[in-house]
């Protein structure tokens, strides 16, 4: 069964922790988007916080697959469809990313996830013959995007929601900087965003998930401006007999991913970028992931493996401490192989 209250223990289990600053106060708002409670805190004036509501509760609206007004169902619905600029732009920032993490990040699964009943709770196995067709549906080289005109071949449909808090967090980092707001911090739900420097000159505190009590952290990373986005398969998961299956699906196969990683974060300035490498470097497993990361720049990982092992990128090794009370191992990923 689902994992009951997942999805808001994980937002509760990525607070960021922004210390008292004199006597400056920040703004803070609370709303459910996205399938999910968000949070924001702001350094600056109280219409800065109604802005990015307003702005992600739109692209809400628009990029939901399961609801019946919005650009995506009706794309997927009639096949071919005129779109707005968001849409547009996620679904070809979307397709780049696709091609960029060679397919280990794919926007065309979602007739697989609704297979396995990850969106309607309708938990179910399908059996090979059934997984064969839908991998072999999965193709996001299938889709053609033509300014705001957008096509999908009759047996493909998209789903954004791996993206869209990446998106959305870009999209409110760009009002952030049109405004005169010092300091935020954006939960979106998995993914957060950091903006500016606090009042009192520290950096900002993120809590990591701790898989087993998502509640709860195992460890913390000390950052600056960026986005931290983490993926995990205690997020959404049903169990049956004996076995658990995660939401988070190889396209390569059209089942859920099971390879000895519990979860990937990712730190990075783009959180578009940032959403889909979590997802897509939990897909290609640990080895593939490090070789990916050794031959790409740009974004720092932190990866929990089932036996309790981390795997800390370089880059911000020296900026993570565990939580006390573990004993995880922890090792540094390099750029270099040797």
């Amino acid at each position: 069964m689902l994992k009951k209250g997942a999805v808001c223990a994980v937002i509760l289990s990525l607070i960021l922790t922004v210390t008292a600053c004199g006597s400056t106060k920040p703004v803070t708002s609370s709303f459910e988007a996205m399938d999910t409670l968000m949070s924001l805190t702001v350094y600056g004036d109280e219409s800065i916080c109604d802005a990015i509501e307003n702005r992600i509760l739109t692209l809400d609206e628009t990029l939901d697959a399961t609801d019946e007004n919005s650009e995506l169902y009706r794309l997927n619905t009639k096949k071919s469809a005129t779109v707005s600029t968001d849409t547009a732009d996620l679904l070809s920032r979307s397709l780049q990313l696709c091609k960029e993490l060679d397919g280990s990040f794919d926007i065309t699964v979602y007739p697989a996830v609704l297979a396995w009943g990850f969106t309607t709770g309708e938990y179910r196995v399908p059996d090979d013959s059934e997984l064969k067709t839908l991998a072999e549906n999965i193709d996001y080289t299938a889709v053609s995007l033509d300014g705001d005109t957008a096509s999908i071949p009759e047996n493909v449909m998209l789903d954004l929601g791996a993206v869209a808090k990446g998106y959305a967090a870009d999209e409110s980092l760009n009002i952030l900087q049109d405004s005169p707001a010092q300091a935020a911090v954006l939960n979106l739900g998995g993914t957060v965003c950091l903006y500016g420097k606090k009042p009192d000159g520290t950096r900002f505190k993120v809590g990591i998930a701790d898989p087993e009590n998502p509640a709860g952290y195992f460890g913390y990373l000390s950052c600056g401006e960026g986005v931290v986005a983490t993926s995990g398969g205690y997020e959404r998961y049903f169990e049956k007999d004996g076995v658990t299956y995660i939401h988070i699906l190889d396209p390569a196969a059209a089942k859920p991913v099971n390879n000895n990683i519990r979860s990937v974060t990712i730190v990075c300035d783009d959180g578009t970028k940032a959403d889909a490498m979590s997802t897509a470097l939990f897909v290609m497993g640990l080895d593939k992931a490090t070789g990916y990361y050794q031959n790409h720049d740009g974004f720092d990982f932190i990866i929990l493996t089932d036996d309790n092992k981390l795997y800390i990128t370089e880059g911000i090794y020296n900026d993570f401490t565990l939580a006390d009370g573990y004993d995880f191992t922890i090792e540094k990923v390099g750029k270099s192989s040797d």
